[in-house]
């Protein structure tokens, strides 16, 4: 079932589906950000095949959505959202940190959260309640004072039920494109945001990156990818388990075995093959292994050396020895160590977020943290004398820059002292 990919390829197969909906994608913001509200059920209506009286789902809903429920799912939600709240509270940076680094000068940083982020949570084939609470949760401990999220109609009754959880304030029931588009302009019913977190789709993922610069993004998440790094220590069931899982997400999601071994690449796919026969969702996995494959490499370390140039959203580690190998990993969204970590640990139940960067981005970003729900300013704090020290390095090279206005506002406070007559 897989096929063997030459070295690149991976990357190259990935890349091209992004550029295809990106002519779409600018039609449908120039629309939302023309039309507003009109669009956005205009386009739900195309799309989603669902014609909408109003955008924001009421609290009246949301109770309802409680009793569709099974309670043992609300209870597991919850306890998700404990682990999920534990582990980002542990990158909270401090909100002001201060120290005199000579007599007189003081310097540090100030963080502060964002005051309004939006969180696209997918729908449509599946629905996603672990991701209503990967994206919304580390806004809330970041301290982010509104955060709203959008998601496609119909909403699950269960991802409701997670946003309330995690303690969103406002939901709309809109899916794609058009609510990207109207979270980052605003509309008549949706206030704009200054950043828009979460993963979707390609025509998402072109949306967000479209509209990057009127707010910022977290980073490309489109469709789930995983990659896998094993050798003949492996358990050929476990790393099947792991590709198949990923494969399951969408007909664009993709997988990558790269092995030193030619045997353990056989054995894996003869256990997908298994484990695919008569599956729930063999449909979408066939389509996605259409993306997948794997590369036999000549050892480990140019395996590892190949995995850090695919960078892929999800890698797991199957090793004999997985902390060498995690040492020498360089570029994944998240790292799943040794053969009792599936994939499904982070995505529901760890803690860790499960909003990552696909398509080689990992090279470039970080997974979704606390720190993309806060901003930075650098502080600084002279006496006179603070100020008397830094003087001949801000007072020459501000002369030879040619800003004469930066010397003087230094020789303002400083004034030089007149020379005597017997100087």
């Amino acid at each position: 079932m897989m096929q063997q990919f030459e070295e690149g390829f991976w990357q190259r197969n990935r890349s091209s589906k992004v550029d295809d909906v990106m002519e779409t994608a600018r039609n449908i913001i120039a629309d939302v950000q023309k039309d507003g509200d009109k669009a956005i059920k205009a386009y739900t209506e195309k799309f989603d095949k669902i014609k909408l009286d109003r955008l924001q789902v009421s609290r009246e809903e949301i109770e309802e959505a409680y009793e569709k429920v099974d309670p043992e799912l609300v209870e597991e939600l919850e306890n998700a959202a404990y682990n999920i709240e534990r582990f980002h509270k542990m990158q909270l940076p401090q909100d002001l940190w201060l120290s005199e680094v000579e007599p007189g000068i003081t310097l540090g940083v100030k963080s502060t959260p964002l005051e309004r982020v939006g969180c696209y949570i997918p729908g449509g084939r599946a629905s996603y309640p672990s991701t209503a609470l990967m994206c919304v949760i580390p806004a809330r401990v970041a301290g982010v004072d509104e955060v709203v999220c959008c998601t496609p109609a119909p909403i699950n009754p269960a991802t409701l039920v997670a946003l309330d959880i995690a303690g969103v304030d406002e939901i709309y029931s809109i899916g794609g494109i058009q609510a990207i588009a109207g979270m980052a302009l605003g509309t008549e019913s949706i206030e704009p945001v200054q950043k828009i977190v979460g993963p979707g789709n390609v025509f998402v993922t072109a949306a967000k990156t479209l509209l990057r610069g009127k707010i910022e993004i977290d980073f490309p998440a489109g469709p789930s990818e995983a990659g896998v790094l094993a050798d003949d220590s492996c358990d050929p069931a476990y790393v099947a388990s792991d590709l198949v899982a990923q494969a399951e997400h969408d007909p664009m999601s993709a997988f990558i075995l790269i092995t030193d071994s030619e045997d353990v690449a056989k054995a894996v796919d003869k256990e997908i093959e298994k484990q695919v026969k008569d599956g729930p969702r063999k449909e979408i996995i066939m389509a996605a292994m259409k993306n997948s494959g794997y590369i036999v490499a000549d050892d480990m370390e140019i395996a590892i050396e190949m995995m850090n140039d695919v960078a892929p959203e999800h890698l797991c580690i199957q090793t004999k020895d997985v902390m060498d190998t995690l040492s020498k990993v360089k570029n994944a969204g998240s790292i799943f160590v040794g053969r009792y970590t599936p994939i499904a640990a982070g995505d529901y139940a760890s803690g860790t977020n499960h909003v990552l960067p696909t398509a080689s981005g990992a090279k470039l970003y970080s997974g979704l943290n606390v720190a993309h729900f806060r901003k930075t300013s650098t502080v600084q704090m002279l006496s006179k004398d603070g100020l008397d020290i830094l003087s001949p390095t801000i007072r020459k090279i501000s002369k030879s820059e040619g800003l004469y206005a930066h010397c003087n506002s230094v020789d303002i406070r400083l004034p030089k002292k007149k020379k005597s007559k017997d100087e």
